[in-house]
């Protein structure tokens, strides 16, 4: 007997499944990185062993699991995301988006700022701007913080190409550590690309910066619809080149996808591509890891052991195989040490309830 919903009932699990493995595995990848950020590949060899950290490791205050500024704007991002759905239904990325997702990173930039919540800072529903643990400076990056004193709202229909107003030489990765989460509401590649670009317009106005977050945001929608990860990056690069000044961007993923194809990967061959620091170059350093390695933890391992910024190419590489595969994929034993997982898991899941397909053949 034919009984379409059961279908449809196990598409939703494998939808919900990836949303929550591209927020953790994003946190995961972090988590790894993160003590080991600003050191060269020569220093965490000499401090963890010839292979370099082969598990979480702990920070500078002997912490393990700590997740940085990049699990932080990435949570926001998601918490606007939600608001914008709530707000619009199912053209949850329409006007309102920008603005929302705008309101969210403020709320980030109080947690930077200030010591605790309090009775003034609740942000307009509550949200995550309430919770204690997120009062915490992992390193914030300059652009973000000051590019978000600009209190610049990019419009929908702003056209992307010219450099935007706000920190307009800035292309850190800054944009494109917090935009997986516009992948994921089950728009388009190519609008989660253009709220994801226009988004990160917020806070950098270089066209390398907020292209790289759009190709992640188009990667990840990809990735949702089941495409492999080399599929999906490929994809990414017909959209990116319908843009102008797309070329840093392009250059940087193909340069990732070619490296891939060359086997044998090496931390050596992840330095080839950069340290990481600016958009294009985190961007091809976490697809590079996600295609070289078969094993999840492989990958999240190789993406952090290099001279650089180790937990956004660690986040950015988590990101990516959590979509691809979902959160049954990422090493147990290891998500159970990251920081406020549950709560981690929580808001992805608000996010794929939010915005789950919806099917005429889903019973009600």
């Amino acid at each position: 007997m034919n009984e379409p919903w059961k279908s449809s009932l196990a598409a939703g699990a494998v939808y919900r499944s990836r949303v929550r493995g591209c927020i953790l595995g994003g946190a995961l990848g972090d988590a790894l990185g993160y003590p080991v950020e600003f050191s060269s590949l020569y220093r965490i060899r000499r401090d963890h062993g010839p292979l370099g950290a082969t598990g979480l490791v702990a920070d500078g205050q002997n912490v393990v699991g700590r997740v940085s500024d990049d699990t932080q704007m990435t949570l926001f991002t998601v918490e606007g995301l939600v608001r914008a759905h709530r707000r619009d239904g199912l053209d949850g990325l329409g006007e309102a988006a920008p603005r929302l997702v705008r309101d969210a990173y403020r709320d980030w930039l109080r947690t930077q700022q200030e010591h605790g919540p309090g009775p003034a800072h609740t942000g307009p529903t509550g949200g995550l701007v309430t919770e204690h643990w997120l009062y915490a400076r992992r390193a914030p990056g300059n652009a973000c913080l000051s590019g978000l004193a600009e209190d610049h709202v990019p419009l929908p229909s702003a056209e992307l190409g010219p450099p935007g107003p706000v920190n307009s030489g800035s292309k850190g990765c800054g944009t494109v550590m917090r935009s997986a989460p516009f992948g994921l509401t089950g728009a388009s590649a190519e609008s989660a690309f253009g709220l994801a670009a226009r988004c990160a317009q917020i806070t950098h106005g270089h066209p390398t910066g907020y292209y790289a977050a759009g190709a992640l945001a188009a990667i990840v929608a990809h990735l949702l619809s089941g495409d492999s990860v080399e599929g999906a990056v490929l994809r990414a690069l017909r959209l990116l080149g319908r843009h102008p000044g797309h070329e840093e961007t392009t250059a940087a993923l193909e340069a990732a996808l070619d490296l891939a194809a060359q086997g044998d990967p090496t931390a050596e061959k992840v330095e080839k591509l950069g340290a990481g620091w600016v958009a294009e170059e985190a961007l091809a350093i976490g697809v590079y890891c996600a295609l070289a390695r078969l094993r999840v933890a492989d990958a999240l391992l190789l993406s952090v052991n290099h001279s650089g910024d180790s937990d956004s190419t660690g986040s950015l590489c988590g990101n990516i195989l959590g979509a691809r595969y979902g959160d049954v994929a990422l090493p147990h034993e290891w998500v159970a040490q990251v920081e406020k997982r549950d709560r981690i898991a929580a808001l992805a899941d608000d996010l794929a309830a939010e915005c789950a397909p919806s099917d005429p053949g889903d019973p009600v």
